[in-house]
């Protein structure tokens, strides 16, 4: 177990957090010669109770016996919680082991999955409220000029100036591409429903978490009474089946997002578009685009994936084998084993912390 952390490219804020540092708990586990890496991004904290699960649970078992390893950390971590940086450590050693089972079978992991497709759209993330117009234009511009067809912004740290930036936006890469904002939970149903009005007027088709997740009469509200063009999204705080559950249940998103780093790992991201099949349900990946590329191309419900900027550029800097999108494109690598990554040692050993 590694944890790093990299400074950011320039200072990032959403509508409700601000950060310059970024941090990845990183998970490798061997069987004979083959070794599985797996990771998430979250606290260090995270770190310890990744060695503790390792020490206790995950060491000397069968690598193949997957599911019964998954069912003993859930047990471990029972007084703990099953949520937050308990729910993040071990989806990074379930990231691990999926990586690792596709290593000992030779195989690239989106066909030990099971592939639907041979690559999925992605959208340029980013457009940080911390950004000037300057900046938030040449990122916008340049995913644009990539080939990407849709782009994401941030939006609520001040609401009264973000029809301004949206129009910003929409300036630097067109008419033709999708624009996505991401308020992040800042805004009250209010203000949510004002501006969701307010921003389709500049062609703003996707609304993600325009109040908090928790919030799920409140988002369904918004859902009810948002453009018809726009959709709604959030999941990406989900660590569990039920989180997902419940949120459908409530008719509160008109796309489901999970993240593999968060939700149980690519065991759980399964149990979320397993609902998502059940209930006719779109979904979308969440940042970390490595760790989801494999499996958002073996379940029949993915429409795309987050491209974050920050999480791009580490995975790019760190590993061998990132695959790069083409023309808004990300397609696994099948002519390597696994998720296809190898970690740059001396690339990522001036950001290791412990």
């Amino acid at each position: 177990m590694r944890v790093y952390t990299i400074p950011t490219d320039a200072p990032e804020a959403d509508g409700t957090f601000a950060w310059i540092s970024t941090t990845m708990v990183m998970v490798t586990i061997m069987a004979g010669d083959r070794c599985g890496l797996g990771y998430t991004y979250a606290d260090a904290a995270t770190g310890k109770l990744v060695q503790t699960l390792l020490d206790k649970v995950v060491q000397g078992h069968d690598a193949f016996a997957h599911g019964a390893i998954l069912q003993a950390m859930y047990h471990q971590v029972r007084n703990s919680g099953e949520t937050g940086i308990t729910s993040m450590a071990i989806s990074a050693i379930d990231n691990a082991l999926w990586d690792l089972k596709a290593r000992l079978l030779d195989c690239p992991l989106v066909n030990a999955l099971g592939s639907v497709r041979s690559g999925i759209p992605v959208y340029g993330s980013g457009g940080f409220t911390s950004y000037d117009d300057k900046q938030l234009s040449q990122q916008m511009g340049g995913w644009a000029e990539q080939g990407f067809s849709m782009v994401k912004m941030k939006v609520g740290s001040h609401p009264a100036d973000d029809p301004r930036r949206v129009q910003v936006a929409r300036k630097a890469i067109g008419d033709d591409l999708k624009l996505f904002v991401d308020g992040n939970g800042a805004y009250t149903v209010t203000q949510a429903l004002e501006l969701a009005h307010t921003f389709a007027d500049a062609g703003v088709s996707w609304f993600e978490e325009p109040v908090s997740s928790d919030n799920l009469i409140g988002l369904s509200q918004i859902r009810s009474r948002a453009p018809l063009s726009m959709d709604i999204a959030a999941g990406e705080y989900g660590y569990t089946a039920w989180y997902f559950k419940r949120m459908l249940d409530a008719e509160a998103v008109t796309v489901l997002q999970a993240d593999a780093t968060r939700c149980g790992g690519i065991s759980g991201f399964l149990n979320a578009a397993s609902i998502c099949w059940a209930m006719n349900m779109p979904l979308s990946s969440h940042c970390g685009p490595s760790m989801h590329v494999h499996v958002c191309c073996a379940v029949p419900r993915a429409i795309h994936m987050e491209f974050f900027h920050d999480h791009a550029r580490i995975e790019r800097m760190f590993f061998d084998g990132f695959c790069e999108p083409a023309n808004g494109i990300m397609s696994p690598d099948f002519s390597r084993p696994g998720m296809g990554l190898e970690l740059k040692e001396k690339n990522a050993a001036p950001y290791l912390t412990s």
